[in-house]
């Protein structure tokens, strides 16, 4: 079992990122929440990781903190809710948030994610309701980009466009919500930040 990676960041593009580990090149899927917090490439990165094993393939999945790793764990338990699931709504809202939608009963926010319909968004406070207590001490955000960006705007929203569709939004419903983040913003927005608007655009309305 591969429990933490440690080694150099040698690309990301959003959700999945490849770390240099001794020479081998380990490549993990990061929810949007993990990938906000990134290191720019060639730096130092450790992420905690979850092996996923299935018949045809073996994948690792990556997270910045135990909190979150331990979340997603405790996500793939509930009846319906896979992987990739369980990543979107960690690249949705963060494990804070999550746990007061499960102890205020906010069916609504839940729903607002992508895959995530009313059965299951209700079978998500029901099984998460005596786990998610923790959560709540644990003081956790994301960190805004403040990153110089090398990438073309035309780069970034496709990059930013990719990552949604990835993520479980139609085509359609990624590209309003890419046009949306992308009103009145700078025009030099990495995609890091176009998604993380996006995406918070997208829960809060």
């Amino acid at each position: 079992m591969i429990g933490r990676l440690k080694g150099i960041l040698e690309a990301k593009r959003a959700p999945q990122v490849l770390i240099d580990c001794h020479g081998i090149g380990y490549e993990v899927d990061v929810s949007m929440t993990t990938y906000y917090q990134l290191p720019e490439t060639g730096e130092p990165i450790a992420l905690w990781t979850h092996l996923l094993v299935k018949e045809d393939s073996h994948s690792l999945i990556g997270f910045t903190t135990e909190h979150e790793r331990k979340l997603f764990r405790q996500l793939i338990r509930v009846n319906g809710v896979g992987p990739k699931m369980a990543l979107t709504i960690l690249s949705g809202i963060n494990e804070r948030e999550f746990a007061l939608c499960v102890t205020q009963n906010d069916i609504v926010t839940l729903m607002r994610l992508p895959g995530v319909g009313k059965k299951t968004a209700e079978r998500l406070i029901i099984e998460m309701r005596d786990k998610v207590e923790g959560l709540l001490e644990v003081t956790h955000g994301t960190i805004d980009s403040g990153e110089s960006v090398t990438t073309a705007r035309r780069s970034s929203k496709s990059e930013a466009l990719e990552a949604l569709q990835s993520l479980g939004y139609k085509p359609a419903d990624a590209e309003n919500m890419i046009r949306q983040a992308s009103r009145d913003a700078d025009p030099d927005m990495s995609a890091a930040t176009l998604i993380r608007k996006a995406l918070r655009a997208s829960v809060n309305s």
